[in-house]
């Protein structure tokens, strides 16, 4: 296995990565799961609800892009423990919510730790991991997002079982708060990519000095705004699909709590082979390749999950490939855009063309709301998907391949 082919540094470096983005993962899912119980105790519409997840995935753009600006400036490691910590402390503060608007604020500025530790995390296993393994070890990071899912899950359908909806809800969102001991771990085993000190070393000998709105000067404005489609085209086909899908099921399926929990469970299994498989096709196959494939397959089975009149059992098998594709398409995203940008503005670049595309795609949990006001919530979540993943494949045929190449202090 090519784990075994990796040095200590590089294993530690991506087990912080992995349990930070898993414990991302439980964080913003938990919310989706609970979307129904606050319609409920609140009186919020759809809309509303639609908005305090377009207010999260907002802000975590922003501090993505943000993460990345000080990443560069000030290190890999250092950012990564502040994004932990403050989107730790913000899941946990938002149990304490009284009614919508405290929810939105909450929910918002745990969005700017969320965008961030991505980012930063990364760049960081990108930086740190050698070539022939960047894409396979980026997706295992990936991957953490399924798990993450899962025990949101998990978590959802055993505090439900023991608990009233009305104190539940608030326990699933203090337990956010559990991911700030990661930050021990982190501090006490990643050190900076040698990438990353020799580009510090070199721009001090040099005199040299790099901004983060380099990624618009000309030489690199092409790629950004192409990458930055790319991720959008993911992102908002992404957030459609997963932001309403449990409500979807309760609302228009009939689902009972456990069924739900069932449904998505399967799906989350699906994600997880689908972040690995994608990760090793993009080493295999190349970047590119791979998201045209996943974005093509992951449309479709949308359009059959959410538009075709079919059973419960049909859903039941078809939420295994929609899952494999509909994630597996990120696992490329890591490697991909750390090998577009130079080491002077590359998380800068990353953080940027990523979080661009969550801000974007963030409009689509809204749109859904909206929409599902004159159609069907299945029919909105399926016309919102497709065009996204239609704007994946476009993006994809313009951008150049990177598959193998080298990062150094140059490049």
């Amino acid at each position: 296995m090519w784990l075994k082919e990796t040095s200590a540094p590089e294993r530690k470096t991506l087990t912080a990565a992995f349990a930070g983005y898993g414990v991302d993962a439980f964080d913003y899912m938990i919310y989706t799961f609970l979307i129904p119980t606050l319609i409920t105790a609140w009186g919020m519409s759809k809309v509303e609800a639609g908005y305090i997840a377009t207010g999260a995935l907002i802000t975590s753009a922003i501090g993505g892009w943000a993460a990345g600006v000080l990443a560069d400036r000030y290190g890999r490691v250092r950012i990564l423990q502040l994004t932990v910590l403050w989107f730790a402390a913000f899941t946990f503060i938002s149990g304490f919510t009284q009614n919508y608007e405290q929810l939105f604020f909450t929910r918002a500025m745990q969005g700017l730790g969320f965008g961030g530790e991505w980012s930063v995390g990364s760049v960081l296993v990108a930086e740190m991991i050698q070539a022939r393994h960047r894409g396979k070890a980026t997706g295992l990071v990936q991957s953490s997002w399924a798990v993450g899912w899962a025990i949101a899950a998990m978590a959802y359908w055993g505090v439900y079982a023991l608990v009233e909806p009305d104190l539940a809800w608030r326990i699933l969102f203090w337990l956010g708060v559990l991911p700030a001991f990661l930050i021990v771990y982190i501090r006490r085993n990643i050190d900076e990519p040698e990438v990353f000190k020799a580009s510090q070393a070199h721009q001090a000998a040099t005199g040299q000095t790099s901004h983060f709105l380099e990624i618009f000067a000309p030489r690199l404005l092409p790629t950004t705004l192409r990458a930055s489609l790319l991720s959008t085209g993911m992102m908002g086909a992404y957030y459609a699909v997963t932001t309403w899908l449990p409500t979807y099921l309760k609302t228009e399926r009939h689902l009972s709590v456990l069924g739900t929990s069932s449904y998505l469970l399967v799906l989350i299994l699906g994600s997880f082979c689908g972040y690995l498989t994608s990760a090793w096709l993009s080493d295999k196959l190349g970047r590119r390749l791979g998201f045209i494939i996943f974005a093509t397959c992951a449309g479709t089975l949308v359009v059959a999950y959410t538009l075709i009149p079919i059973t419960d059992g049909m859903m039941l098998v078809l939420g295994f490939p929609l899952g494999f594709f509909l994630s597996g398409i990120f696992s490329g995203m890591g490697a991909y855009l750390s090998e577009l940008f130079p080491s002077s503005v590359r998380g800068s670049g990353q953080g940027f063309c990523y979080n661009f595309g969550r801000a974007v795609g963030a409009i689509c949990p809204v749109l859904v709301g909206y929409l599902s006001t004159s159609m069907p919530l299945g029919n909105a979540i399926g016309y919102l998907a497709a065009g996204g993943y239609l704007l994946v494949v476009l993006s994809a045929l313009t951008l150049p391949e990177t598959q193998g190449r080298a990062l150094d202090a140059h490049n």
